[in-house]
């Protein structure tokens, strides 16, 4: 419309101005309407040229406004979620871990009341006498179908947001480099507020919260390596999961709550409501296994993406951890741990805080797998391996574990371990307590005993 309206006006413009004389009273027609640079010369009429004016201001809006919609975020707010979104920015933005809100689950914009209770046996006595008063003021059922509680999460919203400076650069470059958006890095914020060591109820794992089914298919996890802890490999593995789930759903709204459901869940929604539309699934797809942890999964997201990326307005002084950067060496022979890190002068804590794929018990460097290193370790640790690797096979270490006897011995011509690509610092051994969710809590990761086992 913008378009015709401009043309429309310039030919007009033209047609007024089409002959005019020049200082010998020759008449020719005129050529400099638009110059080059996008000059309009003012005509005689003030009228048209006024009108030319408003005509080349429409058109430039309208640009700005499709280059603004080009530049919006591929992830929508649907129709009738935006409240479930806001409830949970308020959830990880403005309410602590002692802050308990009590709202309406069919419609988390509705806030009934917020009490200051402890996490023990008052506190929970408290919340109790809250929700009756609720369902009497309300007349409604002491249940959770119109009442629900949810504890604030700002705290460790927090420490997840500091936390995910350590990793997030490299994070988006992984999600860019797959073609997808790189604010899917943030969902980690969601489901473990980047603990790396998260461990939740249900064997669900590492930062991202892989179930051991499921991480089998993209990672290495076996009894001597679970890659769900390491932080790139299992980023890896969760932008080939998504990007998996995008191509099979069509849609990021879809896709992102398939993450948390699956997407067999999400097809026997999808075919029970006769619908695609997420909105349409939580208020019509009734299914034990579709409960509130699934419905508000994309809410939670969107909430913390808008967190994260205007994080200025909600924590003005929060300072992220910098980004430190590890290089990654192949093992191409198995060896005794200690007898490579003492001569390469690093402590166990250090070497574990780099590579917390490994168990802290682990005795041997298990075949193939690729240590994290920060660059100034790499040259001794690389003469140290390959000093154990080549020694004379009486020399070499013999290394007993609770189930197994296993020789670090390889036979075959020596061969350097490869110096890779280089990942962000692996987070720090001791536990950081993640975002509380419903039927997610993650602990402290479990340590079983070692089988030590060649790949």
């Amino acid at each position: 419309m913008t378009t015709c309206l401009y043309f429309s006006l310039t030919s007009l413009l033209a047609a007024r101005s089409h002959l005019h004389r020049d200082s010998k009273g020759g008449e020719h027609p005129r050529s400099d309407i638009l110059t080059a640079a996008g000059s309009i010369p003012r005509p005689r009429s003030g009228f048209v040229y006024c009108l030319l004016r408003c005509a080349v201001v429409i058109l430039a809006l309208s640009s700005s406004t499709k280059s603004t919609l080009a530049q919006e975020s591929p992830f929508p707010i649907p129709e009738g979620l935006a409240g479930a979104v806001e409830f949970w920015k308020q959830i990880f933005s403005r309410y602590d871990f002692n802050d308990v809100v009590l709202f309406d689950p069919l419609d988390p914009g509705k806030i009934y009341s917020v009490l200051r209770a402890p996490e023990n046996e008052q506190g929970r006595a408290q919340v109790s006498k809250e929700r009756g008063r609720i369902a009497a003021d309300y007349d409604l059922v002491d249940d959770e179908t119109r009442i629900r509680s949810q504890r604030g999460a700002q705290n460790y919203f927090i420490e997840g947001l500091k936390m995910s400076g350590r990793y997030m650069a490299e994070m988006q470059k992984i999600f860019r480099d797959e073609g997808l958006p790189a604010e899917l890095a943030y969902l980690p914020l969601v489901e473990s507020s980047f603990n790396i060591r998260a461990r939740s109820s249900v064997g669900a794992v590492g930062m991202w919260q892989f179930m051991p089914e499921t991480g089998k298919k993209f990672m290495r996890i076996d009894t001597a390596v679970d890659e769900r802890r390491d932080p790139m490999a299992s980023t890896r593995a969760a932008a080939r999961l998504l990007k998996q789930n995008y191509q099979i759903l069509g849609n990021w709204p879809l896709a992102i709550t398939a993450y948390n459901h699956g997407t067999e869940g999400m097809f026997r929604g999808i075919k029970a409501v006769q619908s695609d539309n997420l909105v349409e699934l939580i208020r019509g797809y009734q299914s034990p296994t579709f409960g509130f942890a699934s419905k508000n999964f994309y809410a939670e997201f969107l909430a913390v993406v808008q967190i994260a990326i205007n994080s200025e307005n909600f924590f003005p002084f929060l300072r992220r951890h910098r980004p430190v950067t590890l290089q990654e060496v192949s093992l191409k022979r198995a060896v005794a741990l200690n007898a490579v890190l003492k001569p390469a002068a690093i402590s166990r804590n250090a070497f574990f805080t780099w590579n917390p794929a490994l168990e802290l018990d682990t005795k041997v460097l298990p075949l193939g797998y690729r240590v994290k290193l920060p660059a100034e370790k790499v040259d001794a640790f690389v003469t140290a391996h390959g000093r154990v690797a080549n020694a004379p096979a009486a020399k070499r270490v013999t290394v007993k574990s609770q189930n197994s006897v296993t020789a670090a011995r390889q036979s075959g011509p020596s061969a350097k371990p490869i110096v890779k690509a280089k990942t962000p610092l692996t987070g720090a051994v001791q536990k950081v307590q993640s975002t509380p969710k419903a039927k997610r809590r993650p602990g402290r990761a479990q340590q079983p005993p070692v089988t030590l086992a060649a790949r």
